[in-house]
């Protein structure tokens, strides 16, 4: 089975951190980009952020300065690093590897309350 596996969301305070990471298994993960996306309740799944295969990046607007995505092909994984997290992140976000293919992982839930 060729699924990206996402983990470490939950619950947290405003103003705290957590850090999500995607494992993929099935595919070259090196020659791959990988993204985070999100789907809030009622909204559309947007992109967060993205790292080339060559290790470019990109960020939303409202998440640049306070995400940090990275990947380490030795591992297959690429994380994402949330800090200063505020109620408008809250979430689930998904893992997407996009290459020969595209992969989606299953979702975790991120969710950002006092």
């Amino acid at each position: 089975q060729v699924q990206p596996v996402g983990s470490g969301g939950g619950l947290v305070q405003p103003g705290g951190s957590l850090r999500l990471s995607c494992v993929a298994s099935g595919f070259s993960f090196r020659l791959y980009g990988m993204s985070w996306y999100r789907q809030a309740p009622g909204k559309e799944r947007e992109r967060v952020t993205t790292i080339t295969s060559a290790g470019s990046t990109y960020y939303e607007d409202s998440v640049k300065g306070r995400f940090t995505i990275s990947r380490d092909n030795n591992k297959n994984t690429v994380y994402l690093q949330m800090n200063s997290l505020k109620p408008a992140d809250t979430a689930v976000y998904y893992c997407n590897a996009k290459g020969m293919n595209t992969y989606w992982g299953l979702g975790t839930q991120v969710t950002v309350s006092s």
